[in-house]
């Protein structure tokens, strides 16, 4: 694995770096800090802070490579993530203020959209990694995404409990929630999401880091946000998709952007590739015509 920390000079980006070593000392993954000046005098203050980011890798036993930059910093990171191929680019990021529609810095939600990578977005000050929350989406990024937490799992020996959040039925069908939100019919069912997710519990069980499936009926965020309420977790896995035309360009969409601003703690935001693109949609054409008795037989029905 490689691991590219990005440091504007901040304490929030040194606090990212405290957050990303331990597991990328177990995972043993090669590090590298870039630093990017963005305005002219920053240089020295700037050098001062990625010597102590590099000082805490060490404290890990990892040996940072130390590269500076000047200029724009999304410019500077999609330049290096395009001539160097990562695994992770890690950020810190601050909230801009208490409410409102941008919390987060517009910086850092370009550098989400604008890198191939995944994006681990560190928020606030988290002292270890016990346990990961992962939002399952379309389907899209699942694959790649639940064995890449997986993995961050297995090296910081935390666990990953599936979260997945059904949609709101008309009013006429509310008796129907409690039938829904029933994880083991859902997980046992052959409809495409409930083999969906079994996938994704079967590749966590794997490494042995599956936790809990936690099913909720309602708006994503607000059932995210009462989960995280209700339970401590000190990671958040979300998805991005590509833009039309653009695979080196992702949108975020309202729903992770939503977490992002909201969770108030670290955010890895994953994105497919052409591969997992074009299986997902290999996938859900094959369920959708199946045939009628393929369909009887594998429901019992």
């Amino acid at each position: 694995m490689k691991i590219l920390f990005c440091s504007d000079g901040s304490s929030q980006a040194e606090k990212a770096v405290r957050f990303g070593a331990p597991f990328a000392a177990a995972c043993g993954a090669e590090t590298s800090i870039l630093g990017i000046a963005e305005k002219p005098g920053h240089e020295d203050p700037l050098l001062e802070a990625l010597r102590r980011a590099r000082e805490i890798l060490r404290e890990h036993s990892l040996n940072a490579e130390l590269i500076t930059k000047a200029g724009r910093p999304v410019h500077e990171i999609v330049k290096r993530t395009r001539e160097s191929t990562y695994d992770l680019v890690v950020i810190g990021a601050e909230r801009k203020g208490t409410h409102g529609p941008v919390w987060m810095s517009a910086l850092a939600y370009e550098i989400i959209e604008s890198v191939e990578p995944p994006v681990l977005v560190v928020i606030g000050d988290r002292p270890s990694l016990r346990r990961i929350l992962f939002c399952t989406g379309d389907g899209m990024q699942s694959d790649t995404a639940v064995e890449f937490a997986g993995e961050i799992a297995r090296c910081g020996k935390a666990v990953v409990d599936l979260f997945h959040v059904m949609a709101e039925p008309p009013a006429m069908f509310a008796d129907l929630i409690e039938l829904e939100e029933d994880t083991d019919r859902v997980l046992t069912s052959n409809s495409l999401l409930g083999l969906r997710l079994r996938h994704q519990k079967e590749v966590l069980e794997k490494p042995g880091v599956f936790g809990e499936f936690r099913l909720r009926h309602g708006l994503v965020v607000p059932e995210l946000l009462k989960e995280l309420r209700r339970t401590e977790y000190d990671l958040v896995v979300c998805g991005s998709s590509p833009a039309e035309g653009m695979l080196h360009t992702y949108v975020m969409g309202d729903v992770t952007r939503e977490i992002v601003n909201r969770a108030g703690l670290p955010v890895l935001v994953m994105r497919p590739g052409p591969r997992q693109i074009m299986r997902h949609f290999r996938d859900l054409v094959s369920h959708l015509f199946r045939r009628p008795r393929e369909t009887s037989e594998a429901t019992g029905d």
